[in-house]
């Protein structure tokens, strides 16, 4: 029982920080788009890193070194964002089923 605990907030931890991540990563395009005209502007971007003890992503914004932003690799980020996101949802969909099951397997 304390193995399923365990998985099941580790599932809720990776879930939950992809799920961050995910909207970092549209905050950031957005921002970029939204200044796409502003001269000398340097678009932000998003670096992910694991989590090996806990499980899961650490996302922070970062400027890039060089002015510019490229609408078409925008376009494309916020396109992978949502489906990031919308599996990091399915996950914490599924963990709840799970969990569901499981307390109607033991009750």
């Amino acid at each position: 029982m304390a193995d399923t605990r365990e998985t099941m907030s580790s599932l809720l931890s990776i879930a939950s920080s992809g799920l961050q991540a995910a909207q970092l990563r549209l905050n950031a395009s957005a921002h970029n788009v939204a200044n796409l005209n502003t001269p000398g502007f340097k678009d932000q971007t998003v670096q992910q890193q694991a989590v090996p003890p806990t499980g899961g992503v650490q996302a922070r914004t970062a400027q890039a070194a060089r002015p510019g932003v490229a609408l078409e690799a925008e376009a494309v980020e916020q396109i992978t964002a949502s489906y990031a996101f919308k599996a990091n949802a399915l996950v914490l969909r599924t963990a709840d089923d799970m969990a569901g099951t499981l307390l109607d397997t033991l009750a």
